[in-house]
């Protein structure tokens, strides 16, 4: 069996540390202004990138039946990272968290592996972008931190088939959240997203052809 592939965490945290550095200059030029990185942020989705990299590790697939966890795991650890107190604080929201992810409905998880389903054969950079814009698009998957879970699961998707992961930087940061700010204002089923799914779904894809890097990624 060919072993499994690895990220290389330490490059991973450095990109996020350079975006946070240029922040202020990254902001100025985006379409919809974004909150800064703050340290907590950053240490929140370096948990979620360690959570990924077990996943790789351990070869679990967490769209399989019985792993679907996992994906609410990526969440609150993007929310609350790995702090017990916090964790306990955020109780009623996870439980929130978690009951929307289970609903029957076009945002919940049951749609959006039906949805993947349905894209078996495109090339997996499609695929992700897919994923990211059903996670992203109203209703969405998640109360809240969509963006980072989105780009997490965007990272498990690439990293399993050997391409390196979707890492914020600051190259590819406008044309990240440019068209996430469109994405997030789509409903699912509207006429709008009818209209521009394909441009989307080509553009996140190009993004993530265009931005990986391989030093995100351990062989």
């Amino acid at each position: 069996m060919a072993k499994a592939p690895r990220l290389h965490l330490p490059a991973i945290e450095a990109s996020l540390r350079a975006v946070q550095q240029d922040f202020e200059h990254i902001n100025r030029r985006l379409e919809t202004r974004r909150d800064p990185l703050s340290d907590a942020v950053i240490a929140h989705m370096m948990a979620g990138y360690r959570q990924v990299d077990q996943l790789l590790a351990e070869r679990v697939d967490p769209f399989q039946l019985g792993n679907s966890k996992a994906l609410l795991e990526l969440n609150f650890l993007v929310i609350c990272g790995t702090d017990r107190m916090l964790r306990h604080e955020c109780a009623a929201a996870l439980a929130a968290t978690e009951e929307r992810f289970y609903a029957k409905r076009d945002g919940g998880f049951e749609s959006l592996v039906e949805y993947l389903a349905l894209l078996e054969g495109e090339t997996v950079w499609r695929r992700a972008a897919a994923a990211y814009i059903h996670v992203l698009s109203e209703p969405q998957l998640y109360v809240e931190g969509n963006h980072r879970t989105g780009a997490l699961i965007m990272s498990w998707m690439l990293a399993r088939e050997g391409k390196p992961p979707f890492v914020l930087s600051v190259d590819n940061a406008k044309a990240y959240f440019d068209p996430s700010s469109v994405t997030k204002e789509t409903r699912k089923h509207s006429l709008r997203m009818l209209l521009t799914r394909r441009k989307l779904m080509k553009r996140f894809a190009q993004l993530l052809k265009d931005g990986a890097q391989k030093t995100h990624l351990l062989r």
